[in-house]
């Protein structure tokens, strides 16, 4: 094989890695969030940015908060997970781009002084990082379900701002019974690539 991951790791991030529906009551700890973190943190983004914001649902009453803008087949195990996640994107991101591009701090104004073109560049790359964050959350051996079935404009008010746009909702810990649905189908390589 032309990959150098072991096959283990292969398994753990991607192939066995599923959507879990259901989780078991064991806790995340904020040491397992904090791994995950300082893990993803260096995936690679345009410009260094770091647009991704992450809301940790803990308490009983935020979470209530939460489920009610949950689509009706996503508040049970939002409700069960032992955490949650909400994964936004910061408008305002640009603001800390002189820290995160040193040597090119004037890209904060040169690219980024139009929130249209902010706003663009936020989604895309706290996509990215929303990615990064779910094969973190696998190489801490926890499962993720990310979920969009949700109700964004209340998830927004409830929980956000203005400046920030909310991308997904992700239940995570460690699987329970029933975890998984079978496996859904995969485009093949000739139906993705096209070399030119």
């Amino acid at each position: 094989m032309s990959l150098v991951l072991d096959a283990a790791a292969q398994d753990l991030l991607f192939r066995e890695a599923r959507t879990a529906n259901t989780f078991s009551d064991e806790p995340v700890t904020e040491e397992q969030v904090q791994a995950i973190y300082d893990l993803v943190k260096f995936g690679p983004t345009a410009f260094n940015q770091t647009p991704l914001r992450i809301t940790l649902v803990r308490s009983p009453e935020a979470r209530e908060r939460l489920v009610k803008h949950m689509a009706e087949g996503n508040q049970a195990k939002t409700a069960a997970a032992p955490l949650v996640a909400i994964l936004s994107a910061d408008n305002e991101f640009h603001e800390d781009l002189p820290q995160l591009l040193p040597h090119f701090p004037q890209a904060k104004d040169a690219f980024f002084s139009q929130r249209p073109v902010r706003e663009q560049s936020a989604l895309v790359n706290s996509a990215l990082q929303a990615a990064y964050f779910i094969i973190g959350v696998r190489a801490a051996g926890l499962a993720a379900g990310p979920m969009t079935g949700l109700d964004f404009a209340g998830l927004q008010k409830e929980f956000l701002d203005g400046d920030h746009t909310p991308l997904m909702v992700i239940n995570i810990g460690k699987p329970g019974e029933d975890a998984w649905f079978p496996r859904s189908p995969r485009l093949e390589f000739d139906q993705v690539i096209t070399t030119v």
